[in-house]
């Protein structure tokens, strides 16, 4: 499948299928996200990892098997655990800030005295030797 790819799609099932990997209750950031996929990519940043996850649902459907099924906040189905991505202060986006929030609770995610970021410290997943598949 990865020769039939733009370069672009590359990236975006990289990243998607490292984020899906993500286990509930751990997090990681865009920043080292970015890290990973560019070990074997040679490029991005953590504002592309960000655009992927921002158009995941629409653009890069396609790129998640069709088994790809995470329960996500409230009564909602992702194909991604987006909430377990955080920036570099263990804050999830701002615009989706409860809905992360609650998933992340209710997954045990470990998360800061005031309950507003993620406690990267205690939370932060790295992958397996080989990370960005």
């Amino acid at each position: 499948m990865a020769d039939d790819l733009t370069g672009a799609e590359e990236y975006a099932a990289a990243v998607l299928d490292l984020v899906r990997r993500i286990p509930p209750g751990r997090a990681m950031t865009y920043g080292l996200i970015a890290e990973i996929v560019a070990e074997t990519l040679h490029r991005g940043g953590p504002r592309q990892v960000g655009s992927v996850l921002s158009g995941s649902a629409d653009r890069y459907a396609h790129l998640l098997p069709d088994d790809a099924v995470v329960v996500g906040p409230a009564q909602d189905s992702f194909d991604l655990p987006w909430w377990r991505v955080v920036n570099a202060a263990g804050s999830p986006p701002a615009h989706h800030l409860t809905a992360a929030l609650d998933a992340l609770r209710a997954e045990a995610c470990p998360l800061s005295k005031d309950g507003r970021r993620v406690d990267l410290k205690r939370a932060v997943w790295f992958p397996p030797a080989g990370g960005a598949g």
